[in-house]
């Protein structure tokens, strides 16, 4: 792909009071077209795992739309869960 960007991620860090520990919220998780399809989006996950593990997080969180179906797949191969809270959200703009 010769020195082209192909991907990115944006991970924030947060916090958690009830476990009293370090969390992230993985906010973008990006892959181009013509890169879809070849792992990346994996090896970026990966990346993002072991770096919040490197910080001792309790856990990294994100959200996803409900059709994103390929995004998802993705998500759950790597073991990742949804969780029992259901989000409400307020826009302004």
């Amino acid at each position: 792909m010769d020195d082209k960007i192909i991907g990115f991620t944006q991970l924030y860090p947060t916090f958690s009071s009830i476990a009293l520990q370090r969390a992230y919220i993985l906010n973008d998780i990006y892959v181009t077209e013509d890169a879809r399809g070849l792992g990346v989006g994996k090896a970026l996950m990966e990346k993002v795992f072991h770096y919040c593990e490197q910080q001792y997080a309790r856990y990294v969180t994100l959200q996803t739309a409900a059709d994103n179906v390929n995004a998802r797949k993705l998500y759950e191969k790597l073991q990742m869960k949804q969780d029992e809270y259901c989000n409400y959200v307020k826009y302004f703009m």
